[in-house]
């Protein structure tokens, strides 16, 4: 059928005033946070849950391939086309649709598609719990459902991944034919129509919810990030064990609520600041405490010297916005640096994204934010590592750390050093961005890995033949010390061959037993490994729903 049947179709669907089909409006959801692009012939924003519905009825009735999209916070191309295909492709915007239904006094909670992490955290904390995920794209106005799609988090130690058996969701079954599953644990009716209302009001009363319908977190983990003696990762997006129905699906099928446990919120919290010379002094430490501590630290983070130096230039206006409007504005910032960026990109001399440029002009000229302890320990040690735990653990873990360190190597941070220590590592994360920004002229490309290596891998940090790091600017490690998730950034030099480089680098991996990707799922920049592809293939059997992730076929019944 003609692409305008379609629109008209769509339109019709949820308005015309929620679809876009011009080119720049449309841009912002073609282009991936990090990197990707590939043309849409429309972008829907569906208004409540069944507008959804129709509009997953108009894509499936004109053959369109659907892109479901939620925040576009993903770094691996994951929630955008790419590249071509063999119909018209339409991304539905799921961010109008908000939604938060609380169960069992807050102990568990139905999201609906556009609630971010962040709105869920703000509500959540008067009942004093919190979500799966507290940090990192918490922020950045990641979404519920768009974690749980993807298995996303676990830098918490006591967590691990966005986990739930229990979901409504869309698919398109092996007989071609739209049908809504419904794996809440909550009896809700029978129809589409009756059901996506129920949902969108929270009209749940208490004989209708079962509490054994299934599990709403990953309640395995705690037992397997203590498995510091045995094989295979702790956490990554290919794990089969972590693979049912919404849960891994990455946009394969459209998903409406998920339903999920929260947590008591972290009390009395005490954090350390760690340094060394010696990283073999780190594994002894994760090893020991990891098998002899009576509890697990909240979280335990990494940088290497050479990331505090860039995150300390690139990233000290991330630091400072942080700090000076609060996470509860950030969401609404990068929203607001999107639209610049889009108004200045139509102006060709200057240099996009202009605000990168700007930004990192202004804070050439503020002062440091960084306490003087923290660049004190910069300057002796090459290993940092940052560690959060209860009050009452901090006697056994001084222990840990005067046995394995010294008591010179460390110290107990203030609250205002121990908030600036997490912003700066927080700040990490888009380093290696901006410096490609600034530098552009000078640096090929950016290669950006998140690994999960062996839980019993003693050599945790990485030693590169001459090789490929003779082509490389800079190499910034960060990431998750206990659960051995690291997130490792390449900036190469002009006229590196990166995607060679790639390739040597992840023959050394797959040598070391590592699982990659480890956080970002497999988008369209990794294979997708045969539990995932056999996953993705019965749940989406015609192949309809984001072809092609996974470096999967883009075409219909996965031919190739």
């Amino acid at each position: 059928m003609p692409t305008s049947t379609l629109i008209d179709a769509l339109s019709a669907a949820v308005g015309s005033a929620n679809i876009v089909t011009d080119d720049a409006a449309k841009r912002p959801h073609e282009t991936g946070y990090r990197s990707g692009y590939g043309n849409a012939a429309a972008v829907v924003y569906p208004t409540h849950l069944l507008a959804l519905w129709e509009t997953l009825k108009a894509c499936h009735q004109h053959d369109a391939v659907i892109i479901p999209q939620a925040a576009n916070t993903g770094l691996t191309e994951g929630s955008t086309p790419k590249n071509q295909y063999d119909r018209p492709v339409v991304i539905l915007s799921t961010m109008h649709l908000k939604g938060l239904h609380f169960l069992d006094e807050g102990r568990q909670v139905v999201s609906l598609p556009g609630a971010t992490l962040f709105e869920l955290s703000q509500a959540l904390a008067p009942m004093g719990r919190e979500p799966h995920s507290v940090i990192g794209s918490t922020s950045i106005g990641a979404t519920v459902i768009g974690g749980v799609c993807n298995n996303s988090g676990g830098a918490l130690c006591r967590r691990g991944p966005a986990y739930t058996e229990l979901a409504l969701y869309a698919r398109i079954n092996e007989n071609d034919e739209l049908e809504l599953i419904n794996e809440l644990g909550i009896d809700l009716g029978d129809s589409p129509e009756e059901i996506l209302a129920r949902v969108e009001q929270g009209d749940f009363p208490a004989d209708a919810v079962h509490h054994d319908a299934g599990k709403a977190s990953d309640d395995d983990y705690p037992s397997i990030i203590r498995g510091v003696d045995q094989p295979g990762a702790a956490r990554y997006n290919n794990d089969p064990r972590l693979l049912f129905g919404a849960s891994g699906s990455a946009g394969k099928v459209a998903v409406f609520a998920v339903r999920l446990d929260t947590f008591e919120q972290e009390q009395d919290v005490t954090t350390y600041y760690v340094g060394t010379n010696n990283p073999d002094e780190l594994a002894d430490f994760r090893f020991r405490f990891l098998r002899e501590a009576q509890r697990l630290p909240i979280t335990t983070e990494y940088l290497h010297r050479e990331l505090f130096d860039v995150a300390k230039r690139y990233g000290k206006d991330s630091f400072l916005l942080i700090k000076w409007l609060g996470t509860q504005r950030l969401p609404g910032a990068f929203r607001l640096k999107n639209k610049v960026d889009a108004f200045f990109r139509k102006l060709p001399l200057l240099p996009a994204p202009f605000t990168d440029h700007f930004l990192q002009a202004v804070s050439r000229i503020v002062p440091s934010p960084l306490p003087q302890r923290l660049n004190t320990w910069r300057d002796a040690y090459e290993h940092h590592l940052i560690i959060r735990v209860n009050g009452d653990m901090a006697e056994e873990t001084e222990r840990f750390l005067d046995e394995c360190f010294g008591h010179q190597a460390w110290f107990q941070c203030t609250a205002d050093e121990a908030e600036r220590a997490m912003l700066h590592r927080f700040a990490a994360a888009g380093a290696a961005v901006r410096y490609r920004t600034i530098h552009h002229q000078d640096v090929e490309d950016i290669l950006a890995l998140d690994i999960a290596l062996s839980r019993n891998d003693p050599n945790w940090f990485e030693q590169l033949p001459e090789s490929i790091s003779k082509d490389i600017v800079y190499r910034l490690y960060y990431g998750h010390f206990f659960c051995y998730v690291f997130h490792q950034d390449y900036i190469f030099r002009r006229g590196a061959d990166v995607n060679a480089l790639k390739q040597a680098m992840l023959d050394i991996l797959d040598q070391r037993g590592a699982e990659y990707p480890a956080e970002h799922n497999v988008g369209h920049l990794y294979p997708a490994k045969e539990a995932l592809a056999t996953f993705y293939r019965e749940l989406d059997p015609t192949n309809r729903f984001n072809p092609g992730i996974g470096k999967m076929s883009r075409a219909p019944y996965y031919r190739d």
